[in-house]
């Protein structure tokens, strides 16, 4: 086992791979953090759609928590390591691998769509709904490809389309040490979801990445010496980091905005962990403090604050609660780290059955049944996903379209019909290009319609999924008279 193999500055354009590696991730940082992706997430939704509450998170703002948390993840993992750092390669690479996590968590969300999961689920609803239309699947020569091809079009995915921005549509040229720190789901799309009882199910549950990103991805693999199906390390400390900020971050959002008060919360809180933990509230596994007593301090610090008392009850929360789960993280990735270097290990670091994950199961549990199922939630969840079906019906004319007239009208060749024509000056010129691109190599090959209808879909979805919320309302106003 030597991380110092996995960690290196090694990229598919541009290649320097004699390069300072420090140096190399400092360049990643900055085109990760330059991006239009990064910038977008500001207006994403994280819980509540179209918020004006700037107090409420974004996707931006949460993102940056992730970071935060990320880093301290990682000191805490060679605090905890010591010189036994030495034994696994990692001694002389703590300033590259906290850049690395950090960035990753800072990427994680920027694949994710207008309106969150249920801008995913809206997505993959309509693309259910309209693909049997198209009749050229059942006309391909290859047709286990052609089925794989329109599976994997209903099944939109956040995480995968985060590798298509990086990849297709930025072109970040990050290292690969980089992108895939945020390989979460090493599934392709092509592939079916296997059983629970299957090797590293855990790890393909959802799609991780497209069969338009299929190469990339192989040659990561490649460099980095990821077996098919694996993950790569660092991409356990990312989803941790995401684990322990989105559990608390979305509670306090929903008291920020009124769904419930601070003493509500809390004995919504010890009331689930009670039952969640088979009744150990209250065992001391936190720093000497049970959960229930760390609730009732928090509570205690909140009556005694005089003007802000939400504030105070979430900091004093978070100190007891937070610092707790990142050093249970730290201890689970040392204890587990052969598994994790090579990238096996069948769950999330914090998915152990321990108290730390009763505790996080708790949180989720809570926001589900108190935040998310609100009124305010469910009822901005439909206008998104009315927003999201409603452009895709506007678009559609584009993927009806027969392939000679599309690419006749995106080379120039023909102006397109009076709707048509409107439609594609509408499209983003980058993903046109990104559309263009990936046909180049398949005009002489079997099967081309069936490929060109693939990357038209893959053209509308990038079109739509990047839009901010705020940009995909004012653009279904513009194409409904409102």
């Amino acid at each position: 086992m030597d991380f110092s193999k996995k960690i290196n500055a090694t990229r598919r354009y541009n290649n320097n791979s004699n390069a300072n590696v420090s140096d190399q991730f400092e360049s990643d940082r900055g085109r990760i953090i330059q991006s239009a992706a990064i910038r977008r997430l500001q207006q994403k939704t994280q819980v509540f759609p179209l918020e004006r509450n700037s107090a409420v998170r974004s996707r931006l703002t949460h993102s940056l928590e992730v970071q935060q948390t990320g880093r301290h993840i990682v000191r805490t993992i060679f605090k905890k390591l010591g010189d036994d750092a030495k034994k696994y390669g990692l001694s002389e690479l703590e300033r590259e691998i906290e850049s690395l996590v950090e960035m990753s968590c800072l990427m994680h969300d920027i694949g994710n769509p207008p309106f969150g999961h249920f801008g995913e689920a809206a997505i993959n609803h309509w693309f259910t709904k309209h693909l049997d239309k198209h009749v050229l699947f059942s006309q391909a020569d290859n047709k286990m490809l052609s089925l794989q091809i329109k599976q994997e079009l209903k099944s939109f995915e956040g995480n995968a389309q985060a590798f298509r921005i990086i990849f297709s549509l930025l072109k970040l040229n990050l290292t690969y040490s980089q992108a895939a720190s945020i390989l979460k789901y090493t599934r392709c799309g092509l592939d079916m979801r296997p059983d629970k009882e299957k090797p590293l199910s855990y790890l393909k549950k959802k799609v991780g990445f497209y069969y338009s990103e299929l190469e990339d991805i192989t040659l990561l693999s490649e460099h980095l010496e990821i077996k098919p199906g694996h993950r790569f390390p660092l991409a356990y400390l990312m989803e941790a980091a995401d684990d322990i900020s989105y559990c608390l971050a979305d509670i306090e959002d929903g008291v920020e905005k009124g769904l419930l008060n601070c003493k509500q919360l809390a004995e919504h809180l010890i009331t689930t962990f009670t039952r969640v933990s088979d009744n150990q509230a209250d065992t001391a596994f936190l720093r000497g403090k049970s959960f229930q007593q760390a609730v009732d301090y928090a509570l205690s610090r909140a009556d005694k604050e005089p003007i802000n008392k939400t504030h105070e009850f979430f900091v004093w929360l978070r100190v007891q609660l937070i610092h707790a789960l990142v050093e249970h993280a730290a201890s689970s990735f040392i204890d587990n780290i052969q598994q994790v270097y090579d990238g096996e290990l069948n769950r999330a670091l914090l998915e152990d059955g321990s108290l730390f994950h009763h505790m996080i199961s708790t949180f989720k549990e809570v926001a589900i049944t108190h935040i998310f199922s609100t009124n305010e939630v469910e009822t901005k969840e439909l206008q998104g996903y009315r927003i999201i079906t409603g452009l895709l019906d506007a678009y559609e004319p584009l993927l009806l379209m027969q392939t000679e007239a599309f690419t006749k009208m995106v080379s120039g060749e023909d102006k397109g019909g009076l709707i048509e024509a409107r439609l594609y000056k509408r499209l983003p010129k980058k993903h046109l290009k990104a559309y263009q691109q990936a046909l180049l190599p398949l005009h002489n090959k079997p099967d081309f319609k069936v490929h060109e209808f693939y990357y038209r879909s893959r053209l509308i979805q990038d079109n739509i999924s990047g839009m901010t919320d705020q940009f995909a309302l004012e653009e279904f106003q513009n194409l409904y008279i409102s």
